[in-house]
């Protein structure tokens, strides 16, 4: 069973590296864990339940279940067991008749409607509003069947609330993939990736989630509403564009048309270091603006490459790995570049080949597939670590964004450095570390991963983790980036997207969301206020 107030399988979580444990206690301090609230506990102190419409659900652990996604006030939240508000029942529709149904019965009942996904959201999309008004979750995930496969077109009728595995294993099945991993792949839903415009880590072949989704069926407090299914128009604007990134606001997405390709034939992951950050980086410019079929570009700063290092299990390997790349003069702070190589045997040789020699005059140092082979291996796991590190006493939150190549390494610094200053004027530390992950000819992602002490006092927690939120958001806005690339909006960035939006922006999603929601009941306090 999945955990309730953490990341993957209850049962299932793998222990922090003792080197990392020690690696964290010299840079940050050491730590001490909090107490932790049991779930009966927390079931226990749930708010009673003001509104259950006909074919929904109120049992607290399923209401419990369905209140919190992953991002880290949920945590403060379920692990101190301070869960605040939640909603009052939840329904468990089974396709698009009874989720239509479902929402129906919410809006007579006079409830606000939350769409769950897969739970996974990290900046406040599930958060149940305060206020007089009732609210209901409306889950999706039963709507996970594939509906049809069109093998000519490469096109795939899905139910939304298909989680990575479950949308895969079925492709699959008839020699197909959609190709969008998000880390989140294994709890994360079809809907979700939509509604959130999420990015997978091998967009670079298969393309973010806007140039997959090829059309969509709603409910809709104003009735069914199907948007897209052509190739391509110029009918006016795309109103498919209304739906992605659209975060619960317009109605419930219920099936997703998306474009699939055949499996590829070969998949590898090379490993590339160079001597540091810039050379790196200018390398993987070069080498995305040159349009090598390549599916994946991912390179990781010094700090990140010596903690991927410190948790590689085969410690004689990385021992003789480090003594070599001493050899090459690349010992004092190299970076890790991991290069995804995807498609026919032929495909896969030619990219390789010039991608590397692209990087050659950079420093690259090429050193095969090992420590690719480990990476896929565990590329979805990472977030695991989360639970063994709240237990040790250390928080984690992540920022990511996108900007364009000249502006990297400058934003890079400013998000650190006032994620420094946010957390010493509590007197803490914060250990960060950055990675690149998605490449455009114009610019980069960048993701950047914070740990620093818990304080054990859950107010203090969120006091200290607002302050930081606050500093690292508008350091993006100062250097002209943008406050999500592949997160969302939720409730963590919406006072920062007027920004960019511009208040004509912000004007049209609020008239679109008028028209499909004239009452406000669609996941209110998302995306914009």
């Amino acid at each position: 069973m999945r955990r309730w107030n953490g990341w993957g399988e209850e049962g299932a979580e793998p222990a922090l590296p003792e080197p990392v444990r020690a690696y964290l206690a010299e840079q940050i301090g050491a730590a001490g864990a909090p107490r932790e609230a049991t779930l009966a506990e927390v079931t226990a102190r749930l708010p009673a339940t003001r509104c259950c419409p006909p074919g929904f659900v109120d049992d607290p652990e399923l209401r419990l279940r369905h209140a919190h996604g992953q991002s880290f006030p949920d945590w403060v939240a379920l692990r101190y067991g301070a869960v605040g508000a939640v909603a009052d029942a939840v329904a468990l529709p089974a396709g698009h008749a009874e989720a239509a149904e479902a929402l129906v019965a919410a809006l007579r009942a006079g409830a606000i409607v939350i769409p769950y996904g897969g739970g996974t959201s990290v900046v406040g999309h599930l958060q149940v509003p305060d206020g007089d008004r009732p609210a209901v979750n409306i889950s999706l995930s039963r709507c996970s069947t594939l509906l049809w496969l069109d093998e000519h077109a490469w096109l795939a009728r899905l139910g939304a609330g298909a989680t990575g595995p479950r949308l895969e294993s079925q492709l699959a099945a008839r020699g197909f993939t959609l190709g969008h991993f998000p880390q989140s792949w294994q709890y994360s839903t079809l809907g979700g990736w939509v509604a959130t415009r999420s990015s997978g880590q091998q967009s670079l072949r298969y393309d973010r989630i806007e140039q997959l989704f090829h059309g969509g069926r709603l409910a809709t407090p104003r009735g069914e509403w199907n948007v897209g299914g052509y190739p391509a128009s110029a009918a006016g604007p795309d109103l498919r564009e209304c739906v992605l990134g659209s975060e619960g606001r317009l109605g419930l997405l219920t099936e997703a048309t998306v474009r699939v390709r055949p499996l590829a034939e070969r998949e590898d992951f090379h490993a590339v270091f160079f001597p540091e950050w810039e050379s790196g980086l200018e390398a993987v410019r070069r080498i995305t603006q040159a349009g090598i079929g390549l599916s994946m570009l991912r390179l990781s700063d010094a700090a990140e490459t010596h903690i991927s290092l410190r948790l590689a299990g085969d410690r004689k390997a990385v021992n003789w790995l480090r003594r070599y790349l001493g050899l090459r003069r690349l010992d004092r702070s190299p970076v890790l570049l991991l290069i995804g190589d995807t498609g026919s045997e032929r495909m896969v040789l030619r990219a390789r080949r010039d991608a590397l020699a692209l990087a050659r005059p950079y420093g690259a140092v090429h050193v095969g597939r090992a420590l690719g082979r480990a990476w896929s291996a565990q590329r979805f796991a990472g977030p695991n670590l989360r639970n063994d590190l709240w237990r040790t006493g250390y928080g984690v939150d992540t920022v990511e964004t996108c900007t364009a190549w000249g502006r990297v390494t400058a934003l890079k610094t400013a998000i650190e450095t006032a994620a420094q200053q946010a957390f010493a004027a509590f007197g803490e530390r914060v250990h960060c570390h950055t990675h690149l992950s998605h490449v455009y000819r114009q610019g980069c992602s960048l993701y950047t991963t914070f740990v620093f002490r818990l304080a054990g006092d859950p107010e203090l927690e969120l006091a200290r983790w607002r302050a930081f939120k606050a500093a690292v958001s508008q350091a993006l806005q100062a250097l002209g980036a943008t406050i999500s690339h592949q997160h969302g909006v939720g409730v963590d960035h919406a006072p920062y997207l007027a920004a960019e939006k511009g208040e004509i922006g912000i004007g049209l999603l609020r008239a679109i969301a008028r028209e499909l929601d004239p009452e406000g009941r669609m996941n209110p306090g998302k995306l914009f206020g």
